[in-house]
């Protein structure tokens, strides 16, 4: 198949389209996983600094120990909660790229399927079996990739729960 120099252009920008748009993912990422750095250290900060403030203004060993009681219960709370701030951030990022990768996958084989009917046309008698096949190969792949596609999410879902109740069982609260 002979490819246009306009054909060679549109398919030279879309894949510049498409890394672009993979690096703007990455980038939003990163950027909601510094914010939620950021937070964390700023969170961690204010609590030193109180903390310190509470631990001079100690004045025995009874009152050392109901401070670390009521210290330890909000750190772990807050350390859980970064945790799942985190895993949202990286979630939430791995879905976008999924969604480029199947779009991407789609137009692939809406272009493989119009070049082999295009081919279809012009090709000699005797060709029809080679792209039955060729069709028979894009469906194969097609089904498989959404098997693992399904597979994928179900995945992603399953962490999610499993988070979701390390994340509950960590600051006590009931699974909903």
């Amino acid at each position: 198949m002979y490819q246009t120099p306009e054909q060679l252009i549109a398919f030279s920008n879309a894949n510049f389209e498409t890394a672009v748009r993979f690096a703007s993912i990455a980038l939003e990422g990163t950027e909601r996983l510094l914010q939620v750095q950021l937070k964390a250290a700023k969170d961690a900060f204010a609590d030193g600094v109180q903390q310190a403030k509470a631990m001079a203004e100690i004045k025995d060993f009874q009152e050392l120990t109901q401070l670390k009681d009521s210290l330890a219960r909000p750190s772990l709370e807050k350390a859980a909660g970064y945790a799942k701030n985190v895993y949202d951030v990286a979630s939430e990022t791995q879905s976008e790229i999924s969604s480029v990768v199947e779009k991407q996958i789609a137009d692939f084989n809406k272009h493989a399927v119009t070049a082999l009917d295009k081919f279809v046309k012009s090709a000699p008698a005797g060709s029809e079996v080679a792209v039955a096949a060729a069709k028979s190969t894009i469906s194969a792949i097609n089904s498989t990739y959404d098997n693992i596609a399904k597979a994928t999410k179900q995945f992603i879902d399953l962490a999610q729960i499993n988070v979701d109740a390390a994340v509950n069982q960590a600051t006590g609260k009931s699974i909903s």
